[in-house]
C-alpha cells in the first residue's frame, strides 16, 4: 500500500524542521516507516544542486534559471527518494516542496507562472502531498530563530550577502513574512500559527498530530492494523 506524503511550508525560522522531526518521532512508535527529507535536497543529485543554489552561484543567471535548477533538484528528489519510499509504504515528511517554488520563485521572484506550471507538470506530475502544513511566524521571531541557530548549523548556511550576516533565503523571506496572506493565497493548505518556546512547540505538535490522525487511521485500517490515537 502506498505511504503518505506530508509537507511543511513557511518562512525561515518558522519551525518547519522542528515540527517535521517531531511528527516523525510520533509516527515511528506505531510501526510506520518514516522518511524525513528536505528541499532543495533530499537525494544525491538534489543535494548537489542545493549547493549551487545556496552558494549564490546561480544568482547571475536570473530567477528563471534558478526556477529550472529547483525543478531539476526536485525531479531527482522525487525519483530517488520520495516516490520509492511511498511505493514501499513509507510516510515521507518533507521540509518544503512545490509550494515554496510557487511562492519564492513565482509570486516573489516574478517568474512566469506558465514556466512554474510547466516545470511542475514535468517534474511532479500527479504527485501531490496528502497534507501540507504552512507554519507562519512574524519576521522578527523567524529571523531571530534563524540567526540564533547559525552557530550550530554553520555547514548548512545559505549564501551570505556582502553587506551583512543575513543569508539569501532570509532576505527573500521578508516579503513572505510581511504579507503571509498573499503567499497563502498560492497554497491550498492548512494554516498553523507558531509561537516560540518549548511549551508552544508541544501544543503545536499536538494540534498537528490531531490533523494527521485521520490519514494515519485510514492507512492502518487498510493494512488491517488496529488504530489508536497519538499526539
Amino acid at each position: 500500500m502506498r505511504g503518505r506524503f506530508i509537507t511543511f511550508e513557511g518562512g525561515e525560522g518558522s519551525g518547519k524542521s522542528t515540527q517535521a522531526k517531531l511528527l516523525a518521532e510520533r509516527l515511528r512508535p506505531f510501526g510506520i516507516g518514516v522518511v524525513l527529507t528536505r528541499e532543495p535536497g533530499g537525494s544525491t543529485g538534489a543535494e548537489a544542486v542545493r549547493h549551487v543554489l545556496l552558494s549564490g552561484a546561480a544568482k547571475p543567471l536570473g530567477a528563471h534559471a534558478e526556477a529550472i535548477l529547483f525543478a531539476a533538484a526536485r525531479d531527482d528528489h522525487i525519483r530517488h527518494t520520495i516516490q520509492p519510499a511511498l511505493e514501499r509504504g513509507r510516510w515521507v515528511i518533507s521540509d518544503r516542496f512545490v509550494d515554496s517554488t510557487r511562492v519564492y520563485q513565482g509570486t516573489l521572484g516574478n517568474v512566469d507562472p506558465k514556466l512554474i506550471q510547466g516545470l511542475e507538470r514535468i517534474t511532479v506530475g500527479d504527485l501531490k502531498p496528502d497534507i501540507t502544513f504552512i507554519l507562519d511566524v512574524s519576521t522578527e521571531i523567524g529571523l531571530a530563530r534563524a540567526q540564533a541557530r547559525r552557530g550550530k548549523e554553520e555547514a548548512d548556511r545559505s549564501w551570505s550577502i556582502s553587506n551583512g550576516d543575513r543569508d539569501r533565503q532570509e532576505i527573500k523571506d521578508f516579503p513572505y513574512h510581511g504579507d503571509p496572506a498573499s503567499a497563502q493565497d498560492c497554497l491550498a493548505a492548512q494554516t498553523l500559527g507558531i509561537a516560540g518556546g518549548a511549551a508552544h512547540r508541544e501544543r503545536q505538535i499536538k494540534r498537528l498530530c490531531a490533523r494527521v490522525n485521520a490519514a494515519r487511521s485510514e492507512y492502518l485500517s487498510a493494512l488491517g492494523i488496529a488504530s489508536r490515537q497519538f499526539g
